[in-house]
């Protein structure tokens, strides 16, 4: 630990005041940009990292900090977040917060074409330019105007006030078409105040013109439309601007609605039909998977352990092929086999029974070619993990066997099997929450489809839960992440109860029985 009065101790606390300037400026900047709740969480972490690294007394928590804060921000953040989200309204309709949405509308406008100004831009002194209105349209021949001084180097809202034009003014070279053009972004935000008040906004590469404004902020919060006088007033049950028959404007607003989307998740007929028919595939799928590849990984495990078998490192090393080549590709290439009209299962079907099944088409054909492709992805996996249980697994258990009499199948039910189930189980259920999630297969091979009819929401006969809410998230659903949320939260909690039944198994084999050593 250094002393206060060495070079070294210097150093350090002229290095830790850098930081916390550092960090006072980047919580003020975001503080500025309206986001208070993030500089307050930003200065609180900040302040934590500087006191733990600094402080003496916090030596051992410097090793376990950037751990900490990983989880924090990686896991924590995340997980909270879209609880949140599950709560509220948030969707591509009501996607914006209330002031947005008000500042939004209250931005919009008409252009009015017959009260329109040509303009000019001259080049004055100091890099910098003058911008000259003439009136043309309703106002031909009336009085032209001209910008103080102005730097089209980068874009500014603030409004520019415009004087009369007289004859005593000395105006630079004027701009070509293509100087113009390549201050268009300035330009598009200048906003030109005339002596009666009316503002002048970009209308094209030659003209400015008046905006007229579709909408008036009252002092209740509510949006008038001043074509007819018409009152909106915002509807923070629905999030919407409505007006006295309910008529909404758009874009809405993101607001609490309590657990309504876990009502209508559960609730709603329409809703709750496809979402248990999805949850009991999702079950069966992960599960049907997890049995399969058990079984053929075993099986073929067990055989590649018999003594007396040759090339068992090649079988071994073919066996082990579908778990090398990267999933995606396997998935690709069986997408293609199982194609109706072209593909090599179909042509050979054809041939032997005549047959061409509907492989995408059908829903139960569906189901059984992506347990047929998730089962040739997964039993290597399982084939290792057998592999290495079964040389564990002591000689002298099977030398005293085969002097009993016992068979290969006695061996596998009484030895073999038990020794290595247990062991197993945990990573079973692993495998088995890992294809409860398993979107890349669902995605790539059938993206859920064949569709089921009639439903308010899109969703398909093979879609699971991930694929089904990445379906009402992000694709044709009308992006409903609110919804998309609250089933995200009913899958982690499945699968937080999937990953507790595992601990405690775990537990309960690395617990040593009473009475053992």
């Amino acid at each position: 630990m250094t002393t206060p009065n060495t070079p070294s101790s210097l150093v350090s606390n002229t290095i830790a005041a850098m930081v916390a300037l550092g960090l006072l400026w980047l919580a003020f900047a975001i503080y500025t940009s309206g986001q208070a709740v993030w500089a307050a969480l930003v200065l609180s972490l900040g302040a934590l990292s500087l006191y733990v690294y600094v402080s003496a007394k916090t030596l051992a928590w410097r090793y376990l900090f950037p751990g900490v804060m990983a989880m924090l921000v990686f896991v924590a953040f995340p997980l909270v977040y879209t609880i949140q989200i599950g709560f509220t309204n948030y969707s591509a309709s009501n996607l914006l917060s209330e002031d947005r949405a008000r500042y939004y509308l209250l931005e919009q406008a008409d252009v009015n074409e017959s009260r329109a100004y040509a303009f000019s831009v001259y080049a004055d002194a100091s890099n910098t330019a003058r911008l000259v209105l003439t009136p043309q349209g309703e106002g031909v021949g009336g009085e032209r105007f001209i910008s103080p001084p102005l730097s089209l180097q980068k874009a500014s809202t603030t409004p520019i006030v415009m004087q009369p034009l007289t004859g005593d003014v000395a105006l630079g070279q004027a701009y070509t078409l293509r100087q113009t053009i390549e201050h268009r972004n300035a330009l598009m935000a200048l906003r030109l105040q005339l002596p009666n008040q009316h503002t002048l906004l970009y209308a094209g590469l030659r003209e400015f013109a008046v905006f007229e404004p579709l909408w008036q902020a009252q002092a209740d919060g509510a949006l008038k439309r001043l074509a007819d006088g018409v009152l909106y007033l915002p509807n923070r049950d629905t999030g919407f601007f409505e007006d006295a028959q309910g008529d909404r404007l758009q874009p809405g607003f993101k607001v609490g609605v309590g657990l309504a989307n876990y009502a209508r998740l559960f609730g709603d007929a329409d809703m709750r039909g496809p979402f248990g028919s999805i949850f009991v595939w999702t079950v069966a799928f992960a599960g049907l998977t997890v049995l399969f590849a058990t079984a053929i990984g075993m099986t073929l495990a067990v055989l590649l352990n018999w003594e007396a078998l040759k090339y068992r490192t090649l079988y071994r090393t073919l066996l082990f092929l579908p778990y090398a080549v990267p999933g995606f590709i396997s998935i690709l290439v069986f997408k293609g086999l199982f194609n109706q009209n072209f593909g090599e299962i179909n042509a050979i079907l054809n041939a032997v029974f005549g047959i061409k099944p509907a492989w995408f088409a059908d829903p139960l054909l569906a189901k059984i070619m992506i347990l047929i492709v998730n089962v040739w992805l997964g039993y290597p996996f399982i084939m290792v993990l057998c592999t290495g249980l079964i040389k564990s697994v002591p000689a002298d258990l099977y030398e005293a066997s085969a002097i009993a009499g016992a068979g290969p199948l006695t061996n596998f039910w009484r030895i073999t099997a038990p020794l290595i189930v247990k062991p197993l189980m945990p990573l079973l259920i692993s495998s088995f929450a890992f294809n409860f999630n398993n979107f890349v297969l669902i995605s790539l091979l059938t993206d859920g489809r064949p569709d089921y009819l009639n439903t308010k929401l899109p969703a398909g006969t093979t879609d699971i839960l991930v694929s089904y809410t990445y379906r009402i998230a992000f694709t044709d659903a009308g992006a409903n992440f609110g919804l998309a949320a609250a089933i995200s939260t009913v899958i982690f909690f499945l699968i937080a109860i999937l990953s507790l039944v595992n601990l405690k198994l775990s537990q309960s084999k690395d617990t040593p029985r009473k009475g053992g050593h």
